[in-house]
This record gives C-alpha cells, sequence and structure tokens, in this order.
C-alpha cells in the first residue's frame, strides 16, 4: 500500500455540500453540485472556464444527456434540463423529508438514483434504476444514505455505498436484475464512513471517506492498495477527468464542520492519478 498527498485546488469555492462530479466527455468539462446550495457547477480544466446554474430544489447529481443537457436527482424526484435549459420532470416522486442524493449512469445508460431522508434515518432511502424512457425501479428500497455507485470495466459488477452500513458492497448486475451481493469493503471505525466512488481501468475502486480526510483506493479483490491524504476533513466523491481521464477530481464539503478548512466546499484536483473510465450519458 502507498500512501500520497499531492493533491491541488481545481475550484475554490465554498460549496456547504460539494458532490457528484462527472467528467462530460462532449463538453470537455467536470459537472458536480451543491446539494444544500441548490447550485450545478461546471469547470472546464483546459480554459478555467466556470458556469453555475441554481436549481428550485436541493440537487444531489447531475449527469450529462445523450441529447444534451443534463438528467438531475433533485429533493422531489429525477428531472430533465434541455440544452437550452427548459425542464421537465422524468420521475416526480415527492416524499416529505426526503431528498435526492448521490446517482451515477450505468454502462446501458440507465439513472441509478439515490435517496436519503434530511435525518438519514434508517431504511428511508432508495436505490432506483431509471431507465432512459422514465421507467422507475426501485432496486432497494430500504437504505439509509444512499451513496457512491459505480461499475466494473466489463460492466458485469456493480459497486455501492449505504454509508452507515461502513461498507463498500458489490454485486452481479444485468439490467435491473442484481444477484450475489456481497461486501468487498468494511471501513474500520475511525478513519471516516465512505461516501461517494469511482473505478478506474483497472477496476479498482477509490473511495471518498466523510470525516477521513482521504481518499482511497482497493483493488478489485478488497485489498487497500493506496491512500491519498487529504487537507480537508470532509471529501464526498471522486471522478477521473481531463485529458485522457488521468486526473482524479475530489468534491468536497463544509457543512456541519464549526471551523472547516479553508479547502473545505472546494473541487479539488489529484493530477495523473491513474486511468479512468469513459462515462456512458444518460440515454434520456
Amino acid at each position: 500500500m502507498s500512501r500520497a498527498t499531492g493533491v491541488e485546488v481545481a475550484v475554490r469555492e465554498y460549496a456547504r455540500l460539494g458532490e457528484g462530479p462527472t467528467w462530460d466527455p462532449a463538453a470537455r468539462r467536470l459537472i458536480w453540485v451543491d446539494i444544500l446550495g441548490s447550485r450545478v457547477h461546471t469547470y472546464d480544466p483546459a480554459s478555467g472556464r466556470r458556469t453555475v446554474m441554481a436549481t428550485e430544489q436541493h440537487v444531489g447529481a447531475a449527469k450529462p444527456r445523450d441529447r444534451g443537457g443534463l438528467v438531475v436527482n433533485l429533493r422531489d424526484g429525477v428531472g430533465l434540463y434541455d440544452a437550452d435549459g427548459g425542464f421537465s420532470w422524468l420521475v416526480h416522486d415527492p416524499v416529505p423529508g426526503r431528498r435526492g442524493n448521490d446517482a451515477a449512469v450505468a454502462p446501458d445508460g440507465a439513472l441509478w438514483a439515490g435517496t436519503m431522508r434530511y435525518d438519514e434515518a434508517a431504511g428511508g432511502g432508495t436505490l432506483t434504476r431509471i431507465a432512459p424512457d422514465g421507467t422507475a425501479t426501485a432496486v432497494f428500497p430500504g437504505v439509509a444514505v444512499s451513496n457512491g455507485t459505480g461499475w466494473s470495466p466489463d460492466g458485469t459488477l456493480m459497486y455501492y455505498i449505504d454509508s452507515p452500513t461502513r461498507r463498500v458492497d458489490v454485486w452481479r448486475v444485468a439490467g435491473e436484475r442484481v444477484t450475489d451481493r456481497r461486501p468487498l469493503v468494511t471501513i474500520e471505525p475511525g478513519a471516516g464512513f465512505p461516501d461517494g466512488l469511482t473505478v478506474d481501468a483497472e477496476g479498482c475502486v477509490w473511495v471518498a471517506l466523510w470525516d477521513g480526510a482521504a481518499i482511497r483506493r482497493y483493488t478489485p479483490d478488497g485489498t487497500l492498495d493506496r491512500v491519498v491524504e487529504l487537507p480537508v476533513r470532509r471529501p464526498t466523491a471522486c471522478a477521473f477527468g481531463g485529458p485522457g481521464l488521468r486526473d482524479l477530481y475530489l468534491t468536497t464539503a463544509r457543512t456541519g464542520l464549526t471551523r472547516p478548512h479553508p479547502l473545505s466546499g472546494s473541487l479539488l484536483v489529484l493530477p495523473d492519478a491513474g486511468q479512468g473510465l469513459a462515462g456512458v450519458p444518460f440515454g434520456g
């Protein structure tokens, strides 16, 4: 196992709850959100250009669409922004006290969208697969804090985090059918809680540790391979982006901290961290 630092600031920001970094290959930009700030951010590392779009609700995730625009996981369901900014609901499912959280697009173009209660009550969240036509299937209806989701390079394995369990789980997946669920990794007490994740081209799983001030890389058999120590206490998620998908971008949070580090809430980057996988836009 190796330990490293070397993290740089990509975008200095004061996001309350930065989350969900996603590389948009068509636009060559990184998309990320501030959940509690109700903002969708974009960042072009080549030019430094940034945009910020306000949403009318807390936004757990924003992903590129195949036809342009964004699919967003909001408080009351999953919505679509067209390329010209027009909005429509794809799945409208408001539940008092619940909001959308992390989400990811599968290799088949479906969105796997998580929810959680604001009070993080056990069983109050869901993980739902949403097909491009809007068909929604609640695959796991009784989770607590639905978080990181990703797929192996061949698309046959799916990784998932329900943060309070302290586990990264893995199962076999085909469409909405999941089988053989098992723990890949359990994070030891005192090391933080697993939050967002991404999978690299070698099939290794990178996990952000909320309250752990670190990102960890695990091999496909669950061996801890690398630790990247961070100056901020609450990293939330990670994704590869930039030229050749070599740079690892990290979102961070400052919510709940009485004395946050000056970089808490910023978008960080670990240059040349490895080789990422090309993402797929939402098919709807």
